[in-house]
């Protein structure tokens, strides 16, 4: 060290991360209970009026996905609400002693459950589009 003058420390993330500030993560936050809120939903929904509630509570499964990536430009937009629906999903699967569940008997819930983390696989991976008023990277136009 020269000058005898404290060095600014890294952040823990590494040199070109940033902690995200505490806006970002409320809007994470609120985006994994509104994750959780579709998961009940949807639980409730694709057993009450099989297939169309089945392709509705799928439906608003990838709204919710794909919204949150929409909201906040990153793939973490996905993984918040994701990783929400998925722990609510799993939580009603389970049922209580008494033999109560929010899932009904039979195939529906199977495919809700599949499909669901599908979706998030595939908006978590699904390329971004590029952000407006940014220029071509090509040279001459």
């Amino acid at each position: 060290m020269s000058g005898g003058g404290k060095e600014p420390q890294q952040p823990p993330l590494g040199p070109h991360m940033t902690l995200p500030g505490p806006g970002r993560i409320a809007a994470y936050a609120g985006l994994a209970v509104l994750g959780a809120l579709v998961a009940l939903a949807g639980s409730l929904v694709q057993g009450g009026w099989f297939p169309g509630g089945l392709v509705l509570a799928l439906l608003a499964t990838v709204a919710v996905f794909l919204g949150g990536l929409r909201a906040t430009g990153t793939q973490m937009g996905v993984g918040a609400p994701a990783a929400g629906w998925l722990i609510a999903a799993v939580l009603l699967s389970t049922g209580r002693p008494e033999g109560d569940a929010a899932f009904s008997a039979g195939v529906g819930p199977l495919i809700y459950l599949l499909g669901g983390m599908a979706l998030a696989v595939m908006c978590a991976t699904m390329s971004r589009l590029p952000q407006p008023g940014t220029e071509s990277g090509r040279l001459g136009k």
